[in-house]
């Protein structure tokens, strides 16, 4: 719009002071150029850094290259209105809230509220007030330091949530996931396989003699040693397996979509790996070995996850009990032989313990 009467207001120094400490960048925006340099000579006067464009195309690209504290638009410009450019720059996700105070001949009220329903946070009538246009603007920006303020707080009320969160599912020597962790993702994977019908694994490690380290090297050598072990456990799994502690020197790690004889394959290749890996501390290093045990679905005798865990640690006895350093499958050969061959000599201990006959008719005589 041509420019139109604007009366004066003498800027002292007092004034220019007041606002120059906030040293906002106000985007003005009017396709008439004496307009711009009126408006320009009086923000700045105010302590305010000024750019200025004169159609709404050119608004929209300054707006997205270098987003302003404010923007002063006009209304009635040419090809993209005031109207649209307001649209479009609160439609604008990426952008932080800006402002737009819209300057506008038209002092009817429909107009202030498609102006208003647009986007535009204030408004101001032309010919301006300048003490007017100075409120609005010290008000705006007053709100936007507000807003500025506020997402800074959620951002690091989210930043907390989330180291807290981060602390509640993460093992605090290791890194890994803690057994609370573990149990709420194993519920999810295995409910996932089921819904799926994919396959799901469960491998339980241990490792051999821990507690020796402690008692010969001192316990800060132990965390050192489940440390090195938990970075071994960590590159042999995939991005998909989730890794975890479930408690003082026993791991766990589910491995989804990953048959039972695959899970075997892998916790060899991780035993072996563990077997020629040299622990190293402050003072010296050994070396260890670990044992596991493992299980998986679909199995007639795995129905729900918490039989899929009790399966790979029975596994995970067997290995220990049978000399360890081994990978032992809670179906296999070798777990069931060794369950017969217990259950036989606890029966034979049983039948010692149990008086003959003779015994037992002396004892109810007597």
């Amino acid at each position: 719009m041509p420019a139109e009467g604007l009366p004066g207001e003498s800027a002292t120094p007092q004034a220019a002071g007041e606002d120059a400490e906030h040293g906002a960048r106000i985007l003005v925006v009017d396709d008439h150029e004496d307009n711009i340099e009126v408006l320009r000579l009086r923000l700045e006067s105010w302590g305010y850094r000024t750019d200025a464009v004169k159609d709404g195309a050119s608004a929209l690209r300054s707006v997205e290259a270098s987003p302003p504290d404010l923007i002063l638009l006009d209304v009635m410009m040419p090809e993209v209105s005031g109207i649209e450019v307001a649209r479009r720059v609160k439609g604008n996700k990426s952008l932080p809230f800006i402002p737009i105070i819209m300057q506008t001949a038209l002092d009817s009220t429909e107009a202030k509220v498609e102006g208003l329903e647009a986007g535009a946070d204030d408004y101001i009538t032309k010919p301006i007030d300048f003490a007017e246009l100075k409120a609005r603007l010290r008000s705006m920006l007053r709100i936007k330091r507000l807003q500025e303020a506020l997402e800074e707080r959620e951002r690091e009320l989210l930043e907390v949530n989330e180291r807290l969160r981060h602390m509640s599912q993460t093992d605090g020597l290791t890194g890994l996931d803690n057994r609370r962790h573990l149990n709420e993702r194993l519920e999810e994977m295995f409910m996932h396989a089921q819904r799926l019908a994919e396959p799901f694994s469960c491998v339980m490690c241990d490792l051999d003699h821990f507690k020796s380290v402690n008692d010969t090297h001192g316990h800060q050598a132990g965390d050192e040693v489940l440390k090195q072990l938990s970075v071994i456990l960590k590159e042999e799994a995939r991005e998909i397996d989730r890794v975890g502690r479930y408690g003082g020197e026993e791991f766990m790690l589910l491995l989804p979509g990953t048959v039972l004889d695959a899970a075997m394959t892998f916790a060899e290749r991780v035993r072996k790996r563990i077997e020629g890996h040299t622990f190293s501390f402050p003072g010296g290093s050994l070396s260890r070995t670990a044992s596991f045990g493992v299980s998986g679905w679909p199995h007639p005798k795995i129905k729900e996850c918490d039989s899929l865990v009790r399966a790979a640690d029975d596994a995970l006895y067997v290995a220990k009990e049978m000399g360890r350093n081994r990978v032992i499958r809670f179906d296999g050969t070798e777990f069931n032989a060794h369950l017969a061959q217990k259950d036989g000599a606890d029966a034979r201990t049983a039948a010692a313990a149990r008086p003959s006959a003779s015994e037992h008719g002396a004892a109810v005589s007597g």
